[in-house]
């Protein structure tokens, strides 16, 4: 199972970071090891020795049937799921990295950092280009974003990600969070992840 994540995939990313887009022709992708996965509300453990950890909420899509160089087209035919998911940061540690030109497996990928909500079946939805989803924590809603403004589609993302990898049944893609809202957790904090106005994710950290 591959965990696949997109950065910098939402409008007004151009605008609003501190770094554009080098090219928004094609998606930015970088992994996460399956270790990342945090599922059926377990608590997520802060991993202090890594600083500042921030959350990024993003839509999560299910792959479901095996493919490789699938054209976009026929994408939709490839996930069957979607759910909220968050993507745990080292914030530090991540600017640190980019300051060096390094990867950035080691500030995204720690255990734990890919939590994943509830499936929805994707048939129960009636635009999955027009999507919103939203986190709060402690009850107050802290991130929301619509899939309306994804500079690159879940259907094209599946397809761009099968020119380099073979996408198996089990594969996860998170589709890269809204450019405002993410912030650091702490210990304590409650969090709650809602797919429309379905709540798909309920978790806390300590």
């Amino acid at each position: 199972m591959k965990i696949i994540a997109v950065a910098q995939n939402y409008f007004p990313y151009n605008k609003t970071r501190e770094e554009a887009l080098l090219n928004a022709e094609n998606p930015m992708i970088f992994m996460k090891p399956d270790s990342a996965l945090l599922v059926n509300n377990k608590p997520f453990f802060i991993p202090n020795e890594l600083g500042v950890i921030e959350y990024e909420t993003e839509i999560v899509v299910r792959i479901c049937r095996l493919g490789k160089t699938i054209p976009e087209r026929f994408a939709h035919r490839y996930y069957d799921a979607l759910t909220v998911g968050i993507d745990f940061t080292a914030r530090e540690l991540l600017g640190k990295f980019r300051a060096e030109g390094r990867p950035w497996e080691l500030c995204k990928g720690f255990d734990g950092s890919a939590v994943l909500g509830e499936w929805v079946d994707k048939k129960s939805l009636t635009d999955l280009e027009n999507i919103d989803f939203k986190l709060d924590i402690n009850g107050r809603t802290v991130q929301s974003g619509s899939t309306a403004n994804m500079i690159h589609t879940t259907d094209k993302l599946v397809s761009y990600v099968s020119r380099f990898f073979t996408l198996k049944t089990g594969d996860l893609i998170y589709t890269g969070c809204p450019v405002e809202g993410w912030g650091r957790v702490n210990i304590d904090d409650h969090l709650e992840g809602y797919l429309n106005d379905t709540k798909v994710l309920e978790f806390n950290c300590k």
